[in-house]
């Protein structure tokens, strides 16, 4: 009904498991050289990252052995540790997928938030078994885990798992979504500081005030949970921080322009002045 074309039945579904039990014991005895069996990993691998979201490292349906890598940062000043939750499982966040292990690497130089570069690795061994190491790029201090059970998961388990995945797809790809806008926008505020700092006497007084009044009502915003009003405050904040520095391009042009008149040799044209890039750039708190 659903294809509209009438169901192919000449395989008998018992046939189907006999030969394949039998194929894989012919390779697996060594008496079939030209099949290759595969194994997979039933379900995505990650960790637990700001906001409780569950970041995918090593997604389902990958062939094993693999090996993957990715760079997290820490989420607060000066932060001299990070927890490291190994999950497993397809929804957005940690609390609803099946946790692995926990590990913790400390000794990271305090630093502000964003600067340490921690190298999270995933490795699955042909036996299915997981190895995940946390490496502080900066030190060379890592710590490790091996987890055994990634696999032992039954069939009923995963496939309930995966029911749930597509049952609350939606919804979590809203809160998803909201989480890192809510994360986007506290990023944003701690890089207003230094963008006026590195600035400082270019920046026009009205213009510093009225970013600083943006990113009062942000951090105000961020209090709560209403997403709606932090997005508003976010782009506020952002516009308000994007004429900024078309108000120091400008500024700079002109300045180019005027030290360039009268000059020997000068055409009268504009020197190029240099740019002055307002340092907000949103950085990936994962």
């Amino acid at each position: 009904k659903l294809t509209g074309k009438e169901p192919f039945k000449g395989v008998n579904p018992d046939e189907v498991v006999a030969i394949g039990a039998a194929i894989q014991a012919g390779v697996l005895a060594g008496e079939v050289k030209d099949i290759v069996l595969l194994d997979v990993t039933p379900l995505s691998l990650g960790i637990e990252t700001l906001g409780g979201v569950f970041t995918r490292i090593i997604e389902r349906n990958t062939t094993i052995p693999t090996s993957k890598k990715q760079i997290f940062s820490t989420a607060a000043d000066n932060q001299t540790s990070v927890d490291i939750h190994v999950l497993q499982g397809e929804r957005e966040f940690a609390k609803d997928n099946v946790t692995l292990g926990r590990f913790r690497l400390d000794g990271i130089p305090p630093a502000p938030r964003g600067v340490p570069q921690i190298e999270v690795a995933f490795d699955i061994d042909a036996n299915g078994i997981v190895h995940v190491s946390a490496k502080d790029l900066g030190t060379g201090k890592e710590q490790k885990v091996t987890i055994t059970t990634s696999s032992g998961l039954k069939k009923e388990q995963i496939d309930r798992m995966m029911k749930e995945a597509e049952q609350y797809a939606e919804e979590d790809k809203k809160r998803r979504q909201q989480v890192e806008m809510k994360n986007e926008a506290d990023s944003l505020v701690y890089s207003v500081d230094k963008t006026l700092k590195d600035l400082g006497d270019k920046a026009p007084a009205d213009r510093v005030e009225k970013i600083k009044q943006a990113k009062e009502e942000l951090t105000k915003a961020l209090a709560g949970e209403d997403y709606d009003l932090i997005r508003e405050k976010k782009e506020k904040l952002e516009k308000e921080l994007h004429e900024l520095s078309a108000t120091i391009y400008h500024q700079e042009a002109g300045t180019g322009a005027g030290s360039g008149q009268g000059q020997p040799g000068s055409t009268g044209t504009a020197e190029e002045g240099p740019t002055v890039d307002a340092d907000y750039e949103i950085k990936d708190d994962k």
